[in-house]
Protein backbone atom coordinates (compact mmCIF):
# COMPACT_ATOMS: atom_id res chain seq x y z
CA UNK A 1 0.00 0.00 0.00
CA UNK A 2 1.20 3.58 -0.53
CA UNK A 3 3.28 4.92 2.36
CA UNK A 4 0.94 7.89 2.75
CA UNK A 5 -1.88 5.55 3.75
CA UNK A 6 -0.03 2.88 5.75
CA UNK A 7 -0.77 3.11 9.48
CA UNK A 8 2.03 1.56 11.53
CA UNK A 9 2.46 0.86 15.24
CA UNK A 10 5.87 -0.09 16.64
CA UNK A 11 5.71 -1.96 19.96
CA UNK A 12 9.12 -2.17 21.59
CA UNK A 13 11.13 -1.17 24.62
CA UNK A 14 13.95 1.30 23.97
CA UNK A 15 12.72 4.93 23.85
CA UNK A 16 15.57 5.97 21.55
CA UNK A 17 14.91 3.15 19.09
CA UNK A 18 11.15 3.73 19.12
CA UNK A 19 11.29 7.47 18.58
CA UNK A 20 14.06 7.15 16.00
CA UNK A 21 12.05 4.62 14.00
CA UNK A 22 8.90 6.73 14.12
CA UNK A 23 10.84 9.76 12.89
CA UNK A 24 12.20 7.82 9.89
CA UNK A 25 8.81 6.37 8.99
CA UNK A 26 6.94 9.66 9.26
CA UNK A 27 9.59 11.27 7.08
CA UNK A 28 8.90 8.54 4.52
CA UNK A 29 5.16 9.29 4.58
CA UNK A 30 3.85 6.63 6.98
CA UNK A 31 1.34 7.34 9.75
CA UNK A 32 3.63 5.81 12.36
CA UNK A 33 3.44 5.64 16.14
CA UNK A 34 5.27 3.72 18.84
CA UNK A 35 4.76 2.54 22.40
CA UNK A 36 6.50 0.61 25.14
CA UNK A 37 3.44 0.48 27.40
CA UNK A 38 2.64 -3.16 26.70
CA UNK A 39 -0.26 -3.39 29.13
CA UNK A 40 -2.14 -0.42 27.66
CA UNK A 41 -1.67 -0.81 23.90
CA UNK A 42 -5.31 -1.70 23.32
CA UNK A 43 -6.44 1.33 25.32
CA UNK A 44 -4.03 3.76 23.69
CA UNK A 45 -4.56 2.66 20.06
CA UNK A 46 -7.49 1.47 17.97
CA UNK A 47 -6.56 -1.89 16.36
CA UNK A 48 -9.15 -1.34 13.64
CA UNK A 49 -7.10 1.58 12.32
CA UNK A 50 -3.78 -0.25 12.08
CA UNK A 51 -2.33 -1.72 8.90
CA UNK A 52 0.98 -3.00 10.28
CA UNK A 53 2.26 -3.82 13.77
CA UNK A 54 5.96 -4.36 14.50
CA UNK A 55 7.13 -6.16 17.64
CA UNK A 56 10.59 -5.53 19.06
CA UNK A 57 12.75 -8.33 20.37
CA UNK A 58 12.44 -7.19 23.99
CA UNK A 59 8.64 -7.34 24.06
CA UNK A 60 7.76 -10.08 26.60
CA UNK A 61 6.52 -13.25 24.94
CA UNK A 62 3.20 -13.26 26.79
CA UNK A 63 2.48 -9.63 25.87
CA UNK A 64 3.37 -10.20 22.23
CA UNK A 65 1.18 -13.28 22.01
CA UNK A 66 -1.87 -11.70 23.61
CA UNK A 67 -1.53 -8.45 21.64
CA UNK A 68 -1.13 -10.27 18.36
CA UNK A 69 -4.19 -12.39 19.07
CA UNK A 70 -6.39 -9.47 20.14
CA UNK A 71 -5.29 -7.06 17.42
CA UNK A 72 -5.78 -9.81 14.85
CA UNK A 73 -9.22 -10.60 16.25
CA UNK A 74 -10.34 -6.97 16.04
CA UNK A 75 -8.62 -6.34 12.71
CA UNK A 76 -8.02 -9.49 10.61
CA UNK A 77 -6.42 -7.36 7.88
CA UNK A 78 -3.60 -6.16 10.14
CA UNK A 79 -0.14 -7.51 9.28
CA UNK A 80 2.56 -8.31 11.84
CA UNK A 81 6.33 -8.03 11.57
CA UNK A 82 8.99 -9.23 14.00
CA UNK A 83 11.73 -6.63 14.26
CA UNK A 84 15.17 -8.05 13.52
CA UNK A 85 17.16 -5.73 15.78
CA UNK A 86 16.91 -2.51 17.77
CA UNK A 87 18.21 -0.29 14.96
CA UNK A 88 15.78 2.35 13.64
CA UNK A 89 17.04 2.18 10.05
CA UNK A 90 16.57 -1.58 9.90
CA UNK A 91 13.11 -1.52 11.47
CA UNK A 92 11.99 1.27 9.13
CA UNK A 93 13.22 -0.73 6.13
CA UNK A 94 11.35 -3.80 7.39
CA UNK A 95 8.17 -1.72 7.53
CA UNK A 96 8.72 -0.42 4.00
CA UNK A 97 9.34 -3.94 2.70
CA UNK A 98 6.21 -5.30 4.41
CA UNK A 99 3.92 -2.38 3.55
CA UNK A 100 4.97 -2.47 -0.10
CA UNK A 101 4.94 -6.26 -0.45
CA UNK A 102 2.49 -5.99 -3.35
CA UNK A 103 5.02 -4.00 -5.39
CA UNK A 104 6.47 -6.07 -8.21
CA UNK A 105 10.01 -7.01 -7.08
CA UNK A 106 12.66 -5.50 -9.29
CA UNK A 107 15.68 -6.42 -7.20
CA UNK A 108 17.16 -9.21 -5.09
CA UNK A 109 19.72 -8.95 -2.30
CA UNK A 110 21.97 -11.83 -1.22
CA UNK A 111 25.08 -12.17 0.93
CA UNK A 112 28.11 -14.40 0.41
CA UNK A 113 29.69 -14.68 3.87
CA UNK A 114 32.81 -16.46 2.62
CA UNK A 115 33.61 -13.60 0.24
CA UNK A 116 32.00 -10.86 2.38
CA UNK A 117 30.15 -9.73 -0.72
CA UNK A 118 26.63 -8.40 -1.21
CA UNK A 119 25.01 -9.42 -4.48
CA UNK A 120 22.42 -7.05 -5.95
CA UNK A 121 20.40 -8.44 -8.86
CA UNK A 122 18.30 -5.99 -10.90
CA UNK A 123 15.72 -6.81 -13.56
CA UNK A 124 16.10 -3.30 -14.98
CA UNK A 125 18.32 -0.25 -14.39
CA UNK A 126 17.53 1.45 -11.08
CA UNK A 127 18.66 4.00 -8.55
CA UNK A 128 20.13 1.85 -5.79
CA UNK A 129 20.82 2.72 -2.16
CA UNK A 130 22.65 -0.06 -0.33
CA UNK A 131 23.38 0.47 3.36
CA UNK A 132 24.85 -1.56 6.22
CA UNK A 133 23.76 -1.21 9.85
CA UNK A 134 25.34 -2.76 12.91
CA UNK A 135 25.14 -2.69 16.68
CA UNK A 136 27.88 -0.89 18.58
CA UNK A 137 26.49 -1.70 22.04
CA UNK A 138 23.55 -3.74 23.27
CA UNK A 139 23.93 -2.87 26.94
CA UNK A 140 20.49 -2.10 28.43
CA UNK A 141 18.56 0.07 28.61
CA UNK A 142 19.52 1.78 25.33
CA UNK A 143 21.29 -0.13 22.52
CA UNK A 144 23.45 1.89 20.14
CA UNK A 145 24.25 1.39 16.48
CA UNK A 146 25.77 2.96 13.41
CA UNK A 147 25.57 2.59 9.64
CA UNK A 148 27.45 3.08 6.39
CA UNK A 149 26.21 3.81 2.89
CA UNK A 150 27.85 1.29 0.58
CA UNK A 151 26.33 2.34 -2.74
CA UNK A 152 24.10 5.24 -3.75
CA UNK A 153 23.59 5.69 -7.46
CA UNK A 154 22.36 4.24 -10.73
CA UNK A 155 23.13 0.59 -11.48
CA UNK A 156 22.53 -1.23 -14.75
CA UNK A 157 20.31 -4.26 -15.20
CA UNK A 158 22.02 -7.47 -14.12
CA UNK A 159 24.05 -8.84 -11.22
CA UNK A 160 26.38 -6.65 -9.17
CA UNK A 161 28.77 -8.07 -6.54
CA UNK A 162 29.61 -5.36 -4.02
CA UNK A 163 32.26 -5.89 -1.31
CA UNK A 164 31.15 -5.37 2.27
CA UNK A 165 33.29 -2.66 3.89
CA UNK A 166 35.79 -4.04 6.42
CA UNK A 167 34.28 -1.81 9.12
CA UNK A 168 31.07 -3.87 9.08
CA UNK A 169 31.34 -6.66 11.69
CA UNK A 170 30.29 -10.27 11.22
CA UNK A 171 27.97 -10.06 14.23
CA UNK A 172 24.76 -8.07 14.77
CA UNK A 173 24.93 -6.54 11.29
CA UNK A 174 22.34 -6.02 8.56
CA UNK A 175 21.98 -4.66 5.03
CA UNK A 176 19.12 -2.74 3.44
CA UNK A 177 18.56 -2.26 -0.27
CA UNK A 178 16.34 0.28 -1.97
CA UNK A 179 16.05 -0.18 -5.72
CA UNK A 180 13.31 1.92 -7.25
CA UNK A 181 10.14 1.01 -5.33
CA UNK A 182 11.61 -2.24 -4.02
CA UNK A 183 12.95 -2.49 -0.44
CA UNK A 184 14.85 -5.47 0.98
CA UNK A 185 16.39 -6.25 4.37
CA UNK A 186 19.02 -8.92 4.95
CA UNK A 187 20.86 -10.22 8.02
CA UNK A 188 24.63 -10.24 7.55
CA UNK A 189 25.67 -11.35 11.03
CA UNK A 190 23.23 -12.77 13.57
CA UNK A 191 22.74 -11.30 17.03
CA UNK A 192 24.74 -12.94 19.83
CA UNK A 193 22.74 -15.60 21.67
CA UNK A 194 23.24 -13.60 24.87
CA UNK A 195 20.92 -10.94 23.49
CA UNK A 196 18.07 -13.41 23.20
CA UNK A 197 18.58 -14.42 26.82
CA UNK A 198 18.06 -10.80 27.88
CA UNK A 199 14.47 -10.74 26.61
CA UNK A 200 11.86 -10.74 29.41
CA UNK A 201 9.70 -13.86 29.54
CA UNK A 202 6.63 -12.02 30.86
CA UNK A 203 5.38 -8.52 31.59
CA UNK A 204 6.25 -9.09 35.25
CA UNK A 205 9.84 -10.09 34.41
CA UNK A 206 12.01 -7.21 35.67
CA UNK A 207 15.41 -8.42 34.46
CA UNK A 208 16.01 -5.27 32.38
CA UNK A 209 16.53 -1.71 33.69
CA UNK A 210 13.50 0.57 33.78
CA UNK A 211 13.03 2.90 30.81
CA UNK A 212 10.86 5.96 30.29
CA UNK A 213 7.37 5.54 28.87
CA UNK A 214 6.80 6.13 25.16
CA UNK A 215 3.33 6.52 23.68
CA UNK A 216 3.19 8.66 20.53
CA UNK A 217 -0.01 9.75 18.81
CA UNK A 218 1.04 12.27 16.19
CA UNK A 219 1.10 9.69 13.41
CA UNK A 220 -2.68 9.15 13.36
CA UNK A 221 -2.30 5.44 14.13
CA UNK A 222 -4.09 5.67 17.45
Amino acid sequence: MPASRARVLIIGRSPTVLTGTVELLRRAGYAADATNRFDSVLDDYDPARLDLVVFGGMVPADAKGSLRDEIGRRNPAAAFVQGLVGIPGVIAAQVEAAADSAVEPRARLEYDASARTLRVSLDKPARVILEAFWMTSWTPPEPTSTFATITDGELAEGVHDIPLPPTVPDEASFATLRAGDSVHVLTIGALPTAIGRMAPKSIGDQRLPTVGDVTTHDGRAG
